[in-house]
């Protein structure tokens, strides 16, 4: 986790609901209902201004602001973006030692909107049919009341070294994630590092490198606000996309019997 989410709101109501200003310059994708790695993606950052030299303006406030990245992240001394699809994801536990994360976590994070994340559970079944090992069973995690997710992300830029110096250089991110908590802990045992409002300011803040405390999980609260939702198989492919794939589906027998779902009441 997190290897496949839902992102489909435009950046009017993202600038909206994160106070923040556009600027992804008209290049935002379109709204994607199944987000898979090195697409492109809108995240929140959080900068001081530049001058018409590209010097920051320390003494100004930051700006947050809405921008277009890759998902996936490409260190700045990769010899290549192939290393991008293998760290969509960052432990949160060990980012401070990796040298591939250790400096963006330090000056470069961000925070990555979603409409929720998919996550593939083992099925109470081991076997299907034909005595064949039984698929794996995909849900849907989201709020309920239809607000954005805030993953923790961190963020670097990459220059092709054998491209043009003037070229504009690629712009990636990855996703935090943790160890999974109370219900999610049933479906995998990671999850994103899902921050809370009162935690943007924080985890944003460009003047702020010690990262001591930013990487708490967050608390059962946040996780007992999210809805846990069994939806169809369709996600299972990349070449699926529409809002089929985060409709909830009838929950499956052994989620009942468990407990993890509620049933929604008919009236």
């Amino acid at each position: 986790m997190c290897g496949r989410y839902a992102a489909t709101k435009d950046p009017a109501t993202l600038m909206a609901e994160f106070d923040a200003v556009d600027g992804t310059e008209g290049h935002a994708p379109a709204a994607d209902y199944n987000v898979a790695p090195t697409k492109k993606v809108v995240s929140v950052v959080e900068r001081h201004p530049r001058d018409a030299d590209g010097e920051v303006l320390e003494d100004e406030a930051p700006v947050r602001s809405l921008r277009v990245m890759r998902w996936g992240l490409v260190p700045f001394w990769a010899k290549d973006t192939s290393v991008g699809s293998r760290m969509i994801n960052t432990r949160a536990e060990t980012a401070k030692e990796k040298p591939a994360f250790r400096k963006a976590l330090s000056r470069r994070r961000c925070l990555v909107p979603a409409d929720g994340w998919f996550e593939w559970r083992a099925a109470a079944e081991n076997t299907g049919k034909g005595g064949k090992k039984a698929p794996k069973e995909p849900f849907f995690m989201t709020t309920r009341d239809g607000s954005s997710l805030a993953f923790a992300g961190i963020w670097e830029t990459w220059r092709d070294p054998k491209g043009d110096p003037d070229d504009p250089p690629l712009v990636t991110c990855s996703v935090l994630t943790t160890d999974a908590i109370g219900q999610l802990a049933d479906i995998h045992h990671r999850m994103p590092l899902v921050l809370p409002r009162q935690r943007w300011a924080g985890w944003l803040d460009p003047d702020r490198t010690d990262v001591e405390g930013l990487l708490d999980p967050p608390g059962l609260d946040v996780v007992d606000s999210l809805e846990l939702r069994a939806v169809s198989t369709k996600v299972n492919s990349v070449r699926n996309n529409g809002p089929e794939l985060v409709e909830r589906v009838e929950p499956r027998p052994a989620d009942l019997d468990a407990g993890l779902f509620e049933v929604p009441n008919p009236s």
